[in-house]
């Protein structure tokens, strides 16, 4: 396996980042031939992508360091790539950087200009926990278009919830509310809110299949099933998975296995 770390220009963000890029290669315990290789290893046509988002306090280096993703994606031959978001919920802030452009713009044609990664919609998929999570599934129904599936661990799923909980103590989140949004007490019904996008996404025909997941000591835990329940209610092709754990990489690192064979199922 080939994991390479690239500095570059962005010229969404106006600065040079750092991000992680996964490339599957043949493993000394596999068979090791060309036609294994040509086989397995599809270069030239292009291979799957996984866009994994990071959580808040996070970065580009937290799935590598916390978790054994690489190992699990060497055996789907898929390609991962990961970068930073701040703890910007990957919105176009309001005050800061435009991070939902930078992640399906520009980060996207630069990976696909450097390294054998395919540009078709369904080698496409996105995935991320806590923060991440919410992000997964925020560009995915943002770009329906880009994404084919999105999966979300422990996510912060209720945009709108959260910000009333935070404002009213209930939670600790490190949030600037008015650097994120114009409006957040306006959330509600936005083009922030999943289920406000999920609606949309039924409206133009096209829905990326979607894949939940929340251990029952998350803190997170209560709002996942109410999104669960309110997507239901629509009729969701949603994929609902639920464990013990709490918040934590314990639990993440178990259930990316889960995601990936879901990203992959055929």
């Amino acid at each position: 396996m080939a994991i390479m770390t690239c500095n570059y220009y962005s010229s969404t963000l106006k600065n040079t980042i750092a991000l992680n890029v996964f490339i599957p290669t043949p493993e000394g315990n596999e068979q090791i031939t060309d036609d294994e290789v040509k086989k397995q290893y599809h270069y030239k046509e292009g291979l799957p992508v996984v866009y994994l988002l990071h959580g808040a306090y996070g970065n580009y280096s937290s799935w590598l360091r916390f978790s054994n993703v690489e190992r699990y994606a060497q055996e789907h031959c898929c390609a991962l790539v990961m970068a930073s978001a701040e703890n910007s919920f990957y919105q176009n802030m309001f005050h800061g950087n435009a991070y939902a452009a930078f992640f399906t713009k520009e980060l996207p044609e630069f990976i696909k200009s450097v390294f054998p990664i395919s540009d078709k919609r369904e080698d496409t998929y996105i995935a991320g926990f806590s923060m991440g999570g919410y992000g997964a599934w925020y560009l995915a129904l943002s770009n329906p278009d880009m994404y084919c599936k999105a999966a979300s661990m422990s996510g912060a799923l209720d945009i709108v919830k959260l910000y009333q909980d935070s404002i009213n103590n209930k939670i600790n989140a490190p949030i600037m509310w008015n650097s994120l949004f114009e409006n957040p007490d306006k959330l509600d019904g936005s083009l922030s809110d999943l289920i406000r996008l999920y609606d949309d996404c039924v409206k133009a025909g096209k829905i990326p299949e979607l894949y939940q997941s929340c251990g029952r000591d998350d803190f997170l835990y209560e709002m996942n099933l109410s999104i669960k329940a309110r997507l239901e209610q629509k009729n969701a092709l949603l994929v609902y998975k639920e464990d013990v754990g709490g918040h934590t990489w314990d639990f993440w690192d178990k259930d990316i296995k889960n995601v990936l064979d879901w990203l992959f199922f055929k």
